[in-house]
């Protein structure tokens, strides 16, 4: 910064003058005589240019110095702005936030598009299957999920599993049960409930959505669904299914989940299906996701009602279709580029306590995405599991598969995939 010097003082301004150099008096001329008026005027001439030259100076020192200020408030603009700039990009980089679109209940507030990220987002996702959280009346409690709850709280169940679910970008699973208080069980053969506050286990073990629509979804009817919604609310599950639809935004990607129950009318739930992936693809979805719940209990072959709607869902923008409700695994399809897992089996199934068959699995699939979309790279991965830790009977408490049973299980799949008949032989 420039340090304007103070002006001189009249005492100094005068000595100063004294020391300018003078001509020398007039031969003839007496010390103290006074100046004719020539030398006179000349003084005062001389007298005059310093004092405009003083002026011009300090005229000069004063335009520098705003000259500086603005440049000083100029700069200090820009660095506040930049500040600001890189508090937003900070903000910006927090993994997951979430768009609600269900047209029931907000309806208006879709999600707006937001543009392809410029760098390419590596993004995995993790599907499993039937997830009975409670048991039926009918069932022995002593041996039932609700007493393991009881004995050893929410963070038992996914206990081996929770370090998959932590290290992906989004777990999803089938809630196939009611979290209610409610007594008015349906007229059915089987009917699941649990309290609401065994909503926890989803929470407390990093499962963030689930799908909703499937038979056991209002087992002690409409007021059980709503207890449900509400439970899965309070422990932040995002959760989607029949008309409700989700778009999530999951580091920087707006990824659509649409889930379908096709047990019902089939072939009826196209319309659904073409609707709401259109939905969700409207409200920015850069990844979707088709989840249905469909097919034959038991059955290890896909029929072709699974095979005609799994391949319109590819054929309409989903990027990967799952499903379960067989209780079995069945084969993956690659159609298109794009997989279907019709069959996930089941996985931390309350509704059996020996079930004849307890193999499972995780899906896993790592999409990358840019400016351009999705690419068609296929990076999956298949967990063989067991819906069990224990061998013997079904303890709740899904389990990575090791060794020969890894094997076993990853043939089966293999094998099972082999039978899906291709496009036009169904």
């Amino acid at each position: 910064m420039t340090t304007q010097k103070k002006p001189a003082s009249s005492r100094n301004r005068r000595s100063q003058s004294y020391n300018r150099p003078t001509s020398k008096r007039p031969a003839g001329a007496r010390p103290g005589q006074r100046p004719s008026g020539a030398r006179r005027r000349s003084i005062q001439r001389k007298s005059r240019y310093y004092r405009r030259r003083r002026q011009k100076i300090l005229l000069l020192a004063g335009i520098s110095a705003v000259i500086l200020l603005l440049l000083s408030t100029v700069f200090l603009v820009r660095s506040c702005k930049s500040k600001q700039k890189e508090v937003k990009d900070v903000n910006s980089d927090k993994n997951v936030s979430m768009v609600i679109s269900d047209e029931n209940t907000i309806a208006g507030k879709a999600a707006s598009p937001t543009a392809a990220p410029p760098s390419p987002v590596s993004l995995t996702v993790s599907v499993v299957g039937d997830c009975t959280l409670g048991t039926d009346e009918n069932f022995d409690y002593s041996t039932s999920l609700n007493a393991y709850f009881e004995n050893n709280g929410p963070e038992y169940f996914f206990r081996n599993v929770k370090s998959i679910f932590e290290s992906d970008d989004l777990t999803i699973a089938n809630n196939e049960g009611t979290f209610t208080t409610s007594t008015q069980r349906e007229d059915k053969q089987f009917a699941f409930k649990a309290d609401p506050a065994f909503a926890k286990i989803y929470s407390s073990s990093s499962v963030e959505a689930v799908n909703t629509a499937n038979n056991h979804s209002s087992d002690y009817g409409e007021q059980s669904f709503t207890d449900t919604m509400n439970a899965l609310d309070q422990e932040g599950v995002v959760h989607f299914g029949y008309d409700e639809t989700q778009v999530m935004e999951i580091k920087g990607v707006k990824v659509g989940l649409v889930g379908i129950y096709e047990l019902r009318d089939h072939l009826e739930r196209t319309q659904q299906l073409k609707d709401n992936i259109a939905k969700v693809k409207k409200e920015g979805a850069q990844l979707v996701i088709v989840i249905f719940h469909w097919g034959n209990e038991k059955e290890t072959v896909p029929d072709s009602n699974q095979m005609t709607l799994g391949r319109l869902a590819i054929d309409e923008g989903a990027d990967l279709v799952c499903g379960h409700h067989p209780h079995v695994l069945q084969g993956i399809e690659t159609y298109k580029g794009k997989n279907i897992v019709y069959s996930l089996g089941n996985f931390c199934f309350g509704g059996n306590s020996y079930p004849s068959d307890m193999d499972s699995m995780i899906f896993q699939q790592t999409f990358t995405i840019d400016e351009n979309g999705v690419k068609e790279d296929n990076v999956t991965n298949v967990i063989p599991c067991s819906i069990s830790s224990d061998y013997g009977y079904n303890n709740y408490q899904p389990t990575p598969a090791t060794g020969d049973e890894k094997t076993r299980i990853q043939n089966k799949i293999d094998e099972r995939s082999s039978w899906i008949p291709a496009p036009g032989q169904n």
